[in-house]
C-alpha cells in the first residue's frame, strides 16, 4: 500500500479523504488544510490525522494528492515533487500553462509520476464507448450547470469546460489549428457562460457549450465519424451508439433503411452498450495507484492535463 496524504479539506477534498481510506492501494497518513477550524472538524468528524504544515505532511508520505484551489496547486505540486513524492493533482493541472510546463520539467527532474484528476476519463458512460469513437470529424459538447459559487474564483472554461477538452484531445488525434470563442461574465468577474469552437489540423471540428448559470443540468458529448453517431451522457452514465452499415441481402421486415442522393443504402443499427457503475474519482485515484506500482504513464499525464490548460488558455484569450 502507498502512503498517501491530500492537501486541502474541503468539499472534494473530504471525498478523495474518504475513498482514500476505503481503498486497499492506499494508507491514508492524514491531511492539511489551512483552516485550523476546518482541519478540527474534519479530524474529529471523521477521524484523520491533520497535519500542521504542507511540509509535514509531504514528509510523511509517498503520494500527495493535492485538492486545493487551482491558484495553490503549482505551489503544492513543486514542494511535493522536489521532496521525491507523486503527485494526484486536481484538474486544472494549475492556474496558468507556464506552471504546468515547469510542473512537468520538475517531474522528469526528479523521477516522479504525475496524474491530472480529469475525473470525467473515467465516466462508464465514456469508458463504455471510448474505443469505438474512431477519427471523429465532428464533435458537439455541452456541460451545463446549476450556480454554485465553489469554482467562481476560475472563469467556466477552467471550472467546467475543460472536462470537455480532455475528453477531445484524448480522442481527436490531430494538433489544434485554430480557436473561436466567446464568453460572458453574468453573475462572476469572469466568464459564466462560454461557446467556444476548435479546429484540428485533420479537419475535424469540436463545438463546446459550458454554462454555470443554467436552469438544468446537462453534461452530453456526441461524436460524428464516418457511419457511426456516439453520444455519451456523463450525468445519467448513458451511452448509445448508432452505426449505419450496407443493407444485407435479406433485411428484416422491420429494418430501418435509408437510401441517399447516389442510390446507396444503408441500414441504421442501434447499440447501448452495457455501462458498468462504477466511482469515477476512485477509479481515478487507484489507477495512479496502478501506475506507480508498474512505473507506466498514468491515464491522464501531466502532459496530458497541460495540453488541455493550453487550449482552455486559447479559449479565455479569445474573450
Amino acid at each position: 500500500m502507498l502512503k498517501v496524504g491530500v492537501l486541502g479539506a474541503g468539499h472534494l477534498g473530504k471525498i478523495h479523504l474518504r475513498l482514500l481510506q476505503q481503498s486497499d492501494k492506499y494508507n491514508l497518513v492524514g491531511f492539511y488544510d489551512p483552516s485550523k477550524e476546518n482541519a478540527k472538524n474534519v479530524a474529529e468528524e471523521f477521524g484523520y490525522t491533520a497535519f500542521d504544515s504542507v511540509e509535514s505532511l509531504i514528509d510523511a508520505v509517498e503520494v500527495v494528492d493535492i485538492v486545493t484551489p487551482t491558484l495553490s496547486h503549482f505551489d503544492c505540486a513543486k514542494s511535493a515533487i522536489e521532496k521525491g513524492r507523486h503527485i494526484f493533482i486536481e484538474k486544472p493541472i494549475t492556474k496558468t500553462v507556464v506552471e504546468a510546463e515547469a510542473l512537468k520539467t520538475l517531474a522528469s527532474q526528479f523521477h516522479v509520476l504525475g496524474q491530472v484528476g480529469h475525473v470525467e476519463r473515467f465516466n462508464p458512460a465514456f469508458t463504455a464507448v471510448k474505443d469505438q469513437i474512431e477519427n471523429p470529424m465532428f464533435i458537439e459538447c455541452h456541460r451545463l450547470a446549476e450556480f454554485n459559487p465553489r469554482g467562481t474564483d476560475v472563469p467556466v472554461v477552467l471550472d467546467l469546460m475543460i472536462h470537455d477538452i480532455d475528453i477531445i484531445l484524448s480522442v481527436v488525434k490531430s494538433h489544434v489549428k485554430s480557436v473561436h470563442a466567446s464568453g460572458v461574465a453574468v453573475i462572476s468577474e469572469t466568464p459564466d457562460i462560454a461557446n467556444a469552437r476548435i479546429e484540428f489540423e485533420n479537419g475535424c471540428v469540436a463545438n463546446l457549450t459550458a454554462s454555470r448559470i443554467s436552469m438544468k443540468n446537462m453534461r452530453k458529448s456526441r461524436f460524428f465519424q464516418k457511419d457511426a453517431y456516439i453520444s455519451v451522457n456523463f450525468l445519467s452514465k448513458e451511452s448509445e451508439v448508432v452505426r449505419m452499415k450496407d443493407v444485407p441481402a435479406n433485411p428484416d421486415e422491420f429494418a430501418m433503411i435509408l437510401q441517399n442522393a447516389e442510390g446507396v443504402k444503408k441500414q441504421i443499427y442501434f447499440e447501448n452498450p452495457e455501462v458498468e457503475n462504477n466511482n469515477a474519482i476512485l477509479d481515478e485515484l487507484e489507477s495512479f495507484a496502478d501506475a506507480i506500482k508498474s512505473n507506466t504513464s498514468p491515464v491522464v499525464s501531466l502532459r496530458q492535463g497541460t495540453e488541455a490548460l493550453k487550449v482552455a488558455q486559447m479559449i479565455i484569450d479569445c474573450f
